[in-house]
Parts: C-alpha cells; structure tokens; sequence
C-alpha cells in the first residue's frame, strides 16, 4: 500500500511539472509576457517619464447562443472572439495618469494562436495607451491644481505578485439538443391563445482569462456560464401587460435541468400568466406588513445593497468617502441588527448549486477574499478594487470587469443571514399578525420582482383564515435604503442560491425578509390598449 501510495504521488507530482510545461508554451500567454517585457524595457518617449505599471488581458470567449420564440428558432450563433485590454500608467501609486477615461486600450484581438500577430497587437495598443496615460497625466496635474485636497488618497494600491495558472475551460453541450429542447419548450404557446409572446433561450459561454502586469503577476483561469431562460407576456382585460419567467443559471454543465424540467418550467410559466391576466387589481392603497419570498427579497439586496457596499472612487476632488446611498454610513447601522452580510467569492458551492460569482484572482490580479461587509446591522467594510479611498487604502480582492472594461469594485457571492432566523412557516403567521395590529384584513406576500423592484407575482394573505389570493398591477411606493434600516423585522432560514448572469456574473444567497410597513399602490394601466383585432389561428392550416 505505500509503495503505492508513494508511485501515485511521484505521478501527480510528474502530472503538474508536465502541466507546468504545457502552460509555458501557451502562445497566449507567451505573446503577453514576451511583449510585457520589452515594453517594460523599451517604452519611453522624450521628455515623458517611463510607465511605471504596464497590464495585459485578454478575454477568451466561446460563446453559443440560441433564441426561439412561437416554437420556431429565431437565432442561433456559435462564435470565438478575444478582447484584449491594455493598462499603461505612468506617475506613481501616489499620484498617476488614472482620471476616469484616461486608462487603458480595449481592442478585439485575432484569435489564432500566431505569436507575432498578437505581439503585433499588444504593441499598438501598449503605445496607443501609453500616450494617452501622458497626456491624461498633464490634464488631471493641471485640474488638481485648481482643487483644495483635504484628504489625500492614492491613486493606486499595491499588490503582491500572483502566479496562478489553471487549466482551460470548454464548453460541455451539445448544441442540438438544446436547439430542440427549446424550441418545443417554446411551442408550448398553443396552450394559451392570449399570449403575446413566449420565449425560450439559451447563452452558454466558457470564457479564458490571461492577464499579466508589470509587478510580477500571471494569471491564467477559465469559467464556463451556463444561462437557460422562458419568458412570456401577455394583457389582462383592461389593458395591463403582465410578464413571467423562468430562469436557470450555472457554472456547471452537470447542473442544467434536463427536457423533461425544462418543458414543465415553461408550462407553469404559461399557467401563470394565464392566473395573473385573471386576476384581480391590487387595492389603491396599502400600508403594512409585507412579507419577501427569497426570489423577491435577493432582487431587494441586489438593487440596495450590492450597489451601495462597492467603494468607488469618488470625483476627482470630492469630499466623499465613495458614492452610492451608504457613502456616508461608514461603521452606522445600515440594516437590523440581527441582520449580517458578507461577500466570499472563493465559496464555489452552496446547497449543492455552483456559484458563478466565485473566483480566485479578481480582474486586479489581486487574490479573491472573503469580506465582513455588515456585522449586526452596522456597515463595517466597502469592497475594494486598487482605486483605494479614504480609510480604505488597500484591495480586498473585488476589482471585477465586464468584458474589455476597467475593473471596479463589485460582489462576488454576496450572503445575508439572520441571527435569529424563523421557518417559512412562522413568517407567515408573523405576517398575519401584524397585518392584525395594523387593523388590516390582509397583509401581502411577494414571491417574485422585477428589477425594477415592482411585483410580478403578489398575493394578499388574509387574516382570518390565511389563504392566498393572487393580485395584480402593485407598486411599492416607499422601498429604499430607510425601509432596509428601519422596516424589517424579521428574516427566514430558507436561504437561497440565485446565480445572475449579468455584465459582472455574480451570486446572492438570502433568506426571506419580513417587513413591518410598506406602502403598496395600484399601477396606472390606463393607457395600455389591447390588440384591435384577434390573434392569428394556431394552426398553420386555418385562414
């Protein structure tokens, strides 16, 4: 048994010096480190200091996309690009050419793996960005002199070295498949003849990342997104359009939902629509308890939280700490006390689901970290990327970028958990009693939210018996930052995974969230107008 336990080990050793060996002769990522090092030695113009820090990255992207609608396909592409994205800064971390348009080249790079083309392209772009940085450098010299800088903060922050090269993602789909699973998935729009429209598609992509930089940092990793959604919409009698959909979203190709769920996911979505056109219009007004299902409640924390915890940089000579509603909330109570949020991008899993937000190196080339963001109501931390701010000088490994873009501080695998959570259950009767103290007859349930924060499925819960009624055309009138700090009361134990593939992929896990009062009205759908004539037949051969 040790013999073979010490032959097994000299083969995973001889397996990572021959994967070792292979990464070296990436032509990728041999044109990068190549042209890094000449530029370094070469780049100077007259009367111009030298760059002080150079940085390249390419995206990778193999990318299939396919969209049917009426159960007919309306496209379908399978494409290969790279973009690549050059950093040139000349000055110092103190003070350098960084003033908000002034950094960097993006440009689509070729895709064959040809040495001197792709050292041809990091050489135009790296003098094209050089020059840019000087001449950005003399404008924001010229502007700072024109500002009062109570606070000097660094341009810059220091990082240490990364060396981290990983294996290559692929894709893991056959296309064909999925062209058909689709495409009956939206087929199934003959079960309802007042639907409008009924979608189905489907955008995988594996991504490869090189990025390389001046102080010493490789980096090569892949992820792979996986992306199936159904959507339709549909009016009611009166006017109002109405939309539902369904969603999946992984890293993992193993995790995709087979034909069989796909085409039941889209026969719920249709029975949907179908119960919201029937149903009947919210009240013209309420204010009281409102309780959030988990998929409701993350749209909540996306939309008021995600985008207040990043610590941007403010403008140039602003007073500010960083923007956003929670700039001026450093170490106050931002939400409940019994309430805490962290971001941990190196979680890959939870509750058996892939987690597209985590990652290892952020696109700083900084090594990813879980950050405490909210103890016990009070914000504590900002997510950083290398532009510090004050109080904040240095990265906590959430510099992120959307493809060919600046990287900018942003949430990983964003959670939210109670100390003192309750079961589904016991919110509910919560719920009900509250809706009593306030002499109500009801109180309302949110099962899901658009992104503009308005509700797509809300159901009043009445107090007498606690059934479910299903309504329409609900608006909030009062959800903000205050109703965060100041309105709820509880949360569930039923955390929950949503993967958002959005221009940044990221994740949230949230529990439900009970609110003590929130005011609820009913949408104008006045002007919304019905077809003036019947839909055509659904069969090909009627007239």
């Amino acid at each position: 048994m040790r013999r073979l336990l010490l032959l097994a080990v000299v083969f995973c050793g001889t397996c990572l010096a021959q994967d070792a060996a292979k990464s070296a002769n990436d032509p990728v990522l041999r044109a990068m480190l190549d042209e890094l090092q000449r530029s370094q030695a070469k780049l100077k113009l007259t009367d111009v200091e030298a760059p002080y820090y150079i940085e390249y990255r390419i995206s990778d992207v193999d990318e299939f996309k396919v969209e049917t609608v009426f159960g007919e396909r309306r496209l379908q592409n399978r494409s290969h690009g790279r973009l690549l994205r050059v950093v040139v800064r000349v000055g110092n971390y103190k003070q350098d050419s960084y003033i908000g348009l002034g950094e960097g080249m993006t440009n689509v790079a070729v895709v064959d793996d040809d040495l001197a083309a792709l050292r041809n392209e990091l050489w135009l772009s790296t003098d094209r960005a050089y020059k840019m940085a000087s001449e950005a450098l003399t404008q924001k010299q010229a502007a700072l002199k024109q500002l009062n800088v109570e606070i000097p903060v660094d341009d810059f922050a220091k990082a240490a070295a990364v060396e981290s090269v990983q294996p290559l993602t692929h894709l893991e789909v056959t296309p064909q498949d999925w062209v058909d699973t689709l495409q009956a998935a939206s087929a199934l729009y003959r079960r309802d003849a007042l639907l409008q429209d009924f979608e189905a598609s489907a955008d995988f992509s594996a991504t490869n990342r090189y990025l390389v930089n001046t102080e010493g940092t490789i980096v090569r990793d892949g992820k792979a997104l996986y992306n199936v959604r159904v959507s339709g919409n549909t009016q009611a009698a009166d006017g109002m359009r109405l939309n539902r959909g369904w969603s999946f979203v992984s890293a993992a190709a193993a995790e995709l939902p087979a034909r069989a769920k796909v085409l039941e996911q889209s026969g719920k979505v249709i029975a949907a629509l179908k119960a919201l056109r029937e149903a009947p219009m919210a009240d013209e007004a309420y204010r009281g308890p409102v309780l959030f299902a988990p998929a409701a409640a993350e749209n909540v924390i996306d939309s008021l939280v995600s985008n207040n915890i990043a610590g941007r940089k403010p403008q140039l000579g602003a007073p500010a700490r960083t923007t956003g509603t929670w700039s001026a909330e450093y170490k106050s109570r931002v939400l409940p006390d019994f309430l805490s949020v962290k971001d941990d991008p190196t979680l890959t899993t939870f509750q058996g689901r892939s987690l597209i937000g985590s990652y290892a190196v952020d696109d700083d080339g900084v090594k990813a970290q879980a950050v405490s963001i909210v103890e016990k109501g009070k914000l504590v931390n900002f997510l950083m990327g290398r532009a510090p701010i004050r109080d904040f000088p240095e990265s906590n490994g959430h510099g992120r970028a959307a493809l060919g873009q600046s990287p900018e501080p942003a949430p990983g695998t964003l959670k939210v958990e109670s100390s003192e959570p309750l079961p589904p259950e016991e919110l509910k009767r919560k719920l009900i009693e509250l809706a009593k103290q306030h002499d109500l007859k009801y109180g309302y349930f949110v099962e899901s939210l658009g992104g503009d924060l308005s509700p797509q499925v809300l159901r009043r819960v009445w107090v007498n018996d606690g059934h479910e009624e299903l309504v329409r055309g609900g608006l909030f009138g009062e959800l903000d930052a205050r109703s965060l700090r100041s309105d709820i009361v509880a949360a569930g134990d039923d955390l929950r995974v949503s993967n958002r593939a959005e221009s940044i992929p990221n994740s949230i896990i949230n529990p439900s969230l009970l609110f003590d009062e929130l005011q609820v009205k009913r949408a104008d759908a006045s002007k919304e107008k019905l077809p003036e004539y019947s839909a055509p037949p659904l069969s090909a051969s009627a007239p």
